[in-house]
């Protein structure tokens, strides 16, 4: 199969899954993926024909089944080592400041305390992205820009925010830094956490799920280490402090432990959208647009004074709510849109209409899974429903018009992946 471009008079590139061709019905399944008529283009076909329905999944000896093809990207490498040495620096300046406000005992108990709302998140992201799995060091670099790097950013800016307004009491000064300072200086340093990994690993950032997973696992970070002062202080500043912990880890523990989550959940679903047209200024613009929910969010659940429980039931519970539905309804769309693609790779020979059902539903992985386990294959397995949605979402991405050609080529490495992956299949 000739790997070799040109182009049509029309200036279209041709590539491996050929000349743009017209846009059938089915081809948008879902709200999420919308395809353009002018980019569609048929998948390529499986030269060697049409494969059977494999029995048993089992690759080659020596042959590596997991994670992404290729060496990581520039970008990705960047993000890396440049997230690794900021949250490293930025330790220099939070980790002392924690313990300035809490003390050692206060530090470690705020600590514990605060692995437990953490937990609650982090569970919630690992629902959210079990379908199509973002790379570990990326999912690293979110959590510690949110722990360590946005805390430090709003360190740095906060001072600046103090010398913008005059204040005629405490009470002022204090409602000031709660309602203005810190939704618009909190938000916007997390979400530059979102930015940077949209313009640097697009690749694994191109739609709003994936906006939504990073949101969270940033804002999971960025919780942690304001729980540990707001539970440390409880300790080292009260006559009570027992009671007190009670009290505020029941509020930000309990009652509000995805408040950050759903206020940087907006950012992100946005981000995500704009990923979808693979484009700079698109994503600078999303970030910008993206951060006024965020902050309108923050500074109506900061703004909640003797009223807050009335006002928690009214809005918070319903905002709460909405944000699950709408992450359900994400997923949903996710699904059907791995299955359309799948079924266009079918169509062209590299699958069976079985084997769709199986990969590209909840219930059909559930149960190859269980199978493969039978016969001591479910890692294999595993690693098939993998590299068989990293497929779908990579024609999503060549569907979308833009560096085609770059995708196209990835597209043809997991195409013979996947046949590497059946050369193997027992009888």
């Amino acid at each position: 199969m000739s790997m070799h471009h040109h182009r049509e008079p029309s200036g279209q590139p041709v590539g491996p899954s050929g000349p743009p061709g017209p846009l059938p019905s089915h081809a948008n399944p879902s709200w999420m993926g919308h395809v353009e008529p002018g980019f569609y283009r048929p998948a390529p076909g499986n030269m060697a024909g049409p494969v059977n329905a494999m029995p048993v999944l089992m690759p080659p000896p020596g042959h590596s089944s997991s994670g992404r093809l290729g060496r990581p990207s520039a970008g990705l490498l960047a993000l890396t080592i440049g997230g690794g040495a900021l949250a490293f620096l930025s330790l220099f300046l939070v980790v002392p400041f924690l313990l300035a406000n809490t003390g050692t005992a206060g530090f470690v108990v705020g600590f514990t305390a605060s692995l437990i709302p953490l937990s609650a998140v982090l569970l919630a992201v690992y629902v959210i992205d079990r379908w199509e799995p973002e790379p570990t060091r990326l999912l690293f670099f979110a959590f510690t820009w949110g722990a360590a790097v946005s805390v430090a950013v709003t360190l740095l800016i906060q001072p600046f925010f103090v010398l913008t307004f005059q204040f005629s009491d405490e009470a002022d000064f204090q409602t000031y830094m709660a309602t203005v300072q810190a939704p618009v200086v909190e938000e916007f340093a997390k979400s530059l956490g979102l930015l940077l990994l949209l313009l640097m690993a697009r690749k694994h950032f191109d739609g709003p799920v994936d906006g939504v997973v990073f949101a969270f696992t940033i804002a999971g970070g960025f919780a942690f280490t304001e729980n540990i002062l707001y539970f440390g202080r409880a300790i080292a500043e009260s006559a009570s402090p027992a009671t007190d912990l009670a009290q505020i880890f029941l509020l930000r523990g309990v009652m509000s432990p995805f408040a950050h989550a759903i206020f940087t959940g907006t950012t992100g679903l946005i981000m995500g959208f704009a990923a979808r047209r693979w484009h700079t200024g698109a994503s600078v613009a999303a970030f910008a647009i993206g951060l006024m929910p965020a902050m309108f969010l923050h500074n109506r659940w900061n703004s909640m004074g003797q009223g807050f429980l009335g006002e928690y039931i009214l809005f918070q519970v319903p905002i709460f709510v909405l944000a699950i539905i709408g992450i359900v309804l994400l997923r949903v769309a996710e699904n059907r849109l791995t299955r359309q693609r799948l079924l266009e790779y079918a169509a062209a020979g590299w699958f069976t209409p079985t084997e769709v059902d199986m990969l590209a539903t909840s219930s059909g992985r559930r149960t190859a899974l269980g199978w493969a386990g039978s016969y001591n294959r479910r890692p294999q397995m595993k690693a098939f429903l993998k590299a068989a949605t990293q497929l779908a979402f990579t024609r999503q991405r060549i569907l979308s018009g833009r560096d085609v050609q770059l995708h196209q080529v990835e597209e043809q490495q997991q195409l013979h992946r996947i046949l590497s992956l059946r050369a193997a299949v027992g009888s």
